[in-house]
C-alpha cells in the first residue's frame, strides 16, 4: 500500500513540528527542509489545524506548532484522516465496480484483511514514538534545511 503524497506530507509536517518540542515552525522553513512547493504545504496545515493536530500562531514569534501532545497524536487516525476509504482495488468501490469476478473473487477478503493489518500496525504508534529521540531527527532536519548532505 502506498500513501498519497498529502498524507506523506501529513506526517512529515507533524514530524517536523514535534522535532523542535517549544519551537515554532514557519511554513517555509518545512518547505524548505523537504524540498517540498509551499503551496502543497498551506492545505497540508489547513488539514492538520482541522483536525486538531497542529495549531497556526499568529503575529510575532508566531508558527506551527503541535496542538496536543504528540503521545495523543495516532499516526492511524492521521493516516486515516488524509487518506479517506482505503480501495486497494477496484472492487473496493461500490460506485464504480466494474469488475466482472467481483461476486466470486476471495482476492478482495484477503485485501481487506492485508488493509486492516496495515491500518492495525499504524494505530499501535503515536507521533511520540517515532519522534522519541528528536536530536537525529532535529539534526537531519537542519542539516537538510542549510543545503548539506547528511552525515
Amino acid at each position: 500500500m502506498r500513501l498519497n503524497s498529502f498524507t506523506d506530507y501529513s506526517l512529515r509536517v507533524l514530524m517536523y513540528v514535534a522535532s523542535e518540542p517549544g519551537r515554532r515552525a514557519t511554513i517555509t522553513e518545512i518547505a524548505g527542509a523537504f524540498d517540498i512547493s509551499r503551496h502543497h504545504l498551506v492545505k497540508v496545515v489547513q488539514f492538520l489545524g482541522q483536525q486538531g493536530w497542529l495549531r497556526n500562531v499568529r503575529g510575532r514569534g508566531g508558527g506551527l506548532e503541535l496542538a496536543c501532545a504528540p503521545e495523543r497524536i495516532n499516526l492511524g487516525a492521521v493516516v486515516r484522516a488524509a487518506e479517506g476509504t482505503p480501495l486497494p482495488a477496484e472492487c473496493f468501490d461500490r460506485e464504480h465496480n466494474t469488475c466482472g469476478i467481483a461476486r466470486a473473487c476471495r482476492l478482495r477478503s484477503v485485501l481487506g484483511d492485508a488493509v486492516d493489518a496495515f491500518n492495525a500496525v499504524l494505530d499501535a504508534h503515536t507521533l511520540a514514538d517515532i519522534t522519541r529521540d528528536v536530536r537525529p531527527l532535529g539534526q537531519v532536519l537542519k542539516v537538510v534545511q542549510r543545503g548539506l548532505r547528511a552525515p
